[in-house]
């Protein structure tokens, strides 16, 4: 009897535990919150599960298969845990577990008997989709776990379904959801066609053509896109984000964005011979979105928006690493094909810890403040200041700030990139070294948003009563992110405890595309990286307690800061969100297309005045909305055939079977007879 290794066992244990940890509470009175700690506890104890047991696959070998029989299917259904499944594996389950625990201050059943329960029966069966797609060897396994994921996450979007904004975020997500569903039914089938079974092996050399390879590349591209948020196909992504509980949002960005992400690697891994073009094309995008996402959040003023559209800029940082590899593999450059994929997947890990720590810090911020607007918060780190540090931990760590994580993938994606430069023999590929100033703009971008984000929150004074009443979350909130946040700082200052993990996880990918024995720290400096984080965590600590002493010891008179003439400084003379990012989003308004309200002061003298902006969706509320209502007002015109009659409705079906029976009529040869004579 074969021996199966034991993380395989634990991981499907573990994912049935996730599936089933809302059944409970179903059969509980809605008014108790005993099906929620039910629910808790047995996520808790499939987050343990799980993430153990992908760790120890992120340390064995290969693994052998488990096989199921289907016989509906005439398929087998198998599942598999490699390195790179592992990977995916571990922000599924962590970030599962954390929510969980951090629903139970945000989410409280007793305050939301109506959809309490829905809540955390489809949390689970999210987390449960979302670990079978990643284990799945085969097509139709993926499929189920793709569509549990999809249509479970769905019913988290719009659990508050009584508000019809909410509802109108659900319908959107489906939709697109399911446009990218039908892009992957049409990629298996292809991929069925190439390598003859839906079996998630790499079919052999020479096997597929490459009109093929491209069919199957565009069409993951469009399904994968969709779920991870690319630009353009990010358009469902900021309203649900924003609508969603906060702990759906962080599981939302942090993690399911991650599974198209997932699925484009895996199924560039089954294609072999890549073109240069594939790779240069990933790039491109990933550049697009990265700008594009950043230059959208500046001009934000809803808070989950603003976080919503930095993970579109993120997906482009995370597709440009895959892109890099791509090329690398085309030309069969170890070097790019590591560095590319090493900042890529790491980089997938490191959005997963602090971009669920921002929205979660946003929920500490709508639980305490009521409100999602910028402009009416101000001066909360004096009323939060576990929220407010939390926070910032985020917030320096998705701007590339040593000594955080995300530097460390930003690092690889540069070193990366930077290495194009100087490819001989070979084509030349300067074009490529482009995307590390872009990378670098990026960057750069955050911040700026950040501190409007920051400042405007925490900082100065209440805007209004939703800050003034404002107070610190309870600790079933502050622990999860507490976790997230020393994972930012212990990625960051120790990076080459992660390097083993990304290695084997690339070289599941990387095959045979990388030459020689390589090394995310033979290519990169982590270990300096780490010292030097080490370093300067320890002197801004140092600097901090001395600045600190020297202020308890001097006795200085505490007086107002200069107010230029002004007696009695109001919170109205504080920047707001809008005022501050007005210089950007005018020097980007040609992408933008700022909508601007109030003139703004104006007069030696000037009475009350107000000046306010925001930005639409150039995808959905540029493009597609309005295409969509031209064709309701195009369609409206024949509504008039649908009166309800059916003695109408018949003539239609006659009229329909005239018109197949004339199709499939020689009437070319009829009239060649005809007029022959």
């Amino acid at each position: 009897m074969m021996e199966y290794p034991p993380h395989i066992i634990t991981i499907l244990l573990a994912t049935a535990l996730a599936a089933v940890s809302g059944l409970p509470g179903l059969f509980i009175a809605r008014r108790s919150s005993a099906g929620q700690r039910i629910s808790i506890v047995m996520m808790a104890c499939a987050a343990v599960l799980g993430v153990g047991a992908a760790l120890a696959g992120l340390r064995s070998g290969p693994t052998v298969a488990l096989v199921f029989p289907w016989p509906a299917w005439g398929e087998q259904a198998t599942v598999a845990v490699d390195a790179l499944s592992a990977f995916f594996l571990v922000p599924v389950f962590a970030m599962g577990g954390l929510g969980a625990v951090y629903g139970w201050g945000y989410w409280r059943q007793e305050s939301h008997i109506a959809n309490g329960r829905k809540l955390r029966l489809f949390w689970g069966l999210t987390i449960a989709g979302m670990a079978t797609l990643v284990v799945a060897r085969d097509g139709l396994t993926f499929l189920m776990g793709w569509e549990t994921m999809a249509l479970s996450a769905y019913f988290l979007v719009s659990a508050e379904d009584r508000v019809s904004e909410v509802r109108g975020s659900g319908w959107l997500y489906l939709i697109a959801t399911h446009l990218g569903t039908l892009g992957l039914f049409a990629m298996f089938a292809l991929l069925r066609m190439a390598a003859g079974s839906f079996a998630l092996s790499p079919p052999h050399i020479g096997q597929t053509g490459l009109g093929l390879s491209t069919a199957i590349f565009l069409l993951a591209l469009l399904g994968f896109g969709l779920k991870a948020g690319i630009m353009p196909l990010h358009f469902w992504l900021p309203s649900a984000h924003a609508n969603a509980p906060s702990h759906v949002s962080a599981l939302l960005s942090g993690v399911m964005l991650k599974m198209g992400v997932y699925g484009l690697i895996r199924v560039t891994w089954l294609l072999p011979d890549p073109p240069l073009v594939w790779g240069a094309f990933l790039l491109l995008l990933g550049v697009v979105s990265g700008i594009l996402g950043v230059v959208f959040a500046i001009g934000q003023h809803d808070l989950k928006r603003l976080l919503a559209y930095h993970s579109v800029e993120n997906i482009g940082i995370i597709v440009m690493g895959l892109g890099l590899a791509m090329i690398g593999r085309s030309l069969g450059r170890g070097d790019l094909v590591w560095l590319g994929l090493a900042g890529c997947l790491l980089h997938v890990w490191n959005h997963g810890l602090f971009k669920a720590l921002l929205f979660l810090g946003a929920g500490s911020v709508v639980h305490a403040a009521r409100t999602r607007q910028i402009d009416q918060l101000g001066g909360l780190a004096r009323r939060m200041p576990w929220t407010a540090g939390l926070f910032m931990i985020g917030a320096a760590a998705i701007c590339g700030l040593p000594p955080l994580n995300g530097f460390i993938s930003e690092l690889l994606v540069y070193l990366g990139l930077l290495r194009t430069t100087g490819i001989d023999p070979g084509p030349s590929l300067a074009w490529a070294a482009v995307a590390a100033p872009a990378l670098a703009m990026i960057g750069t971008l955050a911040l700026a948003c950040f501190v409007k984000a920051y400042g405007a929150i925490f900082l100065g004074s209440p805007r209004g009563a939703a800050a003034e009443r404002a107070h610190e979350s309870p600790v079933s909130m502050l622990a999860p992110m507490g976790i997230l946040a020393l994972g930012c700082a212990w990625i960051g200052l120790v990076p080459l405890a992660v390097a083993p993990r990304i290695d084997r996880a690339v070289g599941v990918w990387a095959d045979g595309a990388a030459s020689g024995e390589l090394q995310v720290a033979s290519l990169a400096p982590l270990a300096e990286v780490g010292t030097m984080g080490v370093a300067l965590l320890l002197m801004a600590g140092a600097g901090a307690w001395l600045l600190a002493r020297r202020m308890r010891a001097v006795d200085a008179p505490r007086v107002v800061t200069w107010d230029c003439g002004y007696a009695r400084p109001s919170s109205r003379m504080q920047y707001t969100a809008s005022s501050f990012a007005q210089t950007l989003v005018g020097l980007f308004g040609w992408v933008l297309h700022p909508h601007r309200h109030g003139d703004g002061v104006t007069g030696i003298f000037p009475g009350p005045a107000r000046f306010d902006s925001h930005v639409d969706d150039v995808v959905l509320d540029g493009k597609i909305l309005p295409a969509a209502r031209s064709a309701q007002r195009w369609l409206a015109r024949i509504r008039g055939i649908q009166q309800g009659l059916t003695h109408h409705y018949m003539l239609y079906i006659l009229l329909t079977v005239v018109a197949m029976l004339v199709s499939i009529m020689p009437v070319k040869d009829l009239l060649t007879r005809l007029f022959s004579r």
